[in-house]
């Protein structure tokens, strides 16, 4: 004989109690899993777009006929660095000439003029783009350690890309952003979390 049991109307009632109890950790769990993943979106995003912009300042279009390291800009210019590194950006943030902001140390910046040009101190000049977030300064490109055989000067100038921006959270809210209080970068200000990006990239130009 199968035996039926019945639900009491007391046991659906505290099923109802257990799932209400229970929903705002769950939701909480997911909100900083969406916004974590958000972040890490952004992250990977502008680490892979300066990778390939200081890539593109010390090659560019060369060739064995044309050896010129690209124009570092202005960003709307076609075959600029910085034009190319605004493009790779737009894979995930909207309309990235207006949100982040770069700096491009290069042979060709300022005109092609290098700083302390001809001594041990020698290094590329920067252009910057667009405006970074409040706070932030930008760091001083390096000088090459090796020296030429002369030790008078570099062997090499070092191009340098730096990208700077301030990321929000998809879902605002100090709960739902716990995650991201584990990375340094990450503050809340009256409630409002937000990130300070700064990623940047390093290559050998031939002097």
């Amino acid at each position: 004989m199968r035996m039926r049991r019945t639900i009491s109307g007391s046991e659906l009632g505290q099923s109802i109690i257990e799932t209400l109890l229970m929903m705002p950790l769950l939701l909480t769990l997911l909100l900083n899993a969406t916004n974590f993943a958000y972040y890490f979106l952004y992250l990977v995003n502008l680490t892979s777009s300066q990778r390939s912009g200081v890539e593109y300042a010390i090659m560019g279009g060369a060739s064995t006929a044309a050896t010129a390291v690209p124009k570092t800009g202005p960003s709307t210019a076609p075959l600029s660095v910085s034009y190319d590194l605004f493009q790779d950006m737009t894979g995930a943030i909207y309309a990235p000439r207006t949100q982040a902001a770069l700096q491009v140390c290069s042979p060709s910046a300022a005109g092609g003029v290098l700083v302390n040009p001809g001594t041990t101190t020698e290094r590329a000049s920067c252009d910057t783009f667009g405006t970074p977030p409040a706070g932030f300064t930008w760091t001083a490109p390096h000088s090459d350690p090796e020296l030429n055989s002369g030790n008078t000067a570099p062997a090499f100038v070092l191009s340098r890309v730096d990208v700077a921006y301030k990321f929000t959270p998809l879902i605002p809210g100090e709960i739902f952003n716990i995650a991201l209080f584990l990375v340094p970068s990450c503050t809340s200000t009256g409630g409002n979390v937000s990130c300070t990006f700064h990623r940047f990239s390093e290559m050998r130009t031939m002097n």
